[in-house]
């Protein structure tokens, strides 16, 4: 997909080469092209997104309403597009949920900038302000 740098120097390029119209062609179908694989990409990502969001729902669904395999939804879903874990994966899976929990709930912590009172920091700045010339 084009970065918004190409986009620059593809704007660039229009500027300096206007009197081109074969480059110019080129470069419209190329932007349409990537146009084209990010809406697929977009409207891929949001079905499966869509499918597991269904599977979800279905498992908390047939929890609630007593099924006594409520996980048989999800887990189809998984499966079916290789992401079910297993064995030692289904621990790494588990573990790195619990870090991405916790990481979450310190992102909506208030972050405290420690204050720095004393000889330490009037050191600080005594060496942040001084200023040196290298020889030549």
């Amino acid at each position: 997909m084009t970065q918004r740098s190409e986009f620059d120097d593809i704007r660039a390029h229009i500027t300096a080469e206007a009197g081109h119209a074969g480059d110019l062609l080129r470069i419209a179908r190329e932007l349409l092209d990537d146009l084209e694989q990010a809406r697929m990409r977009e409207a891929s990502l949001r079905n499966y997104y869509l499918a597991l969001l269904t599977a979800s729902r279905a498992t908390v669904a047939a929890h609630a309403a007593g099924d006594p395999e409520p996980m048989t939804f999800l887990e189809h879903e998984l499966a079916k597009n290789g992401q079910l874990p297993v064995g030692e994966e289904a621990a790494r899976v588990l573990a790195d949920a619990k870090t991405a929990q916790a990481l979450v709930a310190a992102l909506d912590q208030p972050v405290h900038q420690p204050r720095r009172m004393g000889p330490a920091s009037s050191r600080l700045r005594r060496c942040v302000s001084v200023h040196r010339s290298l020889p030549h």
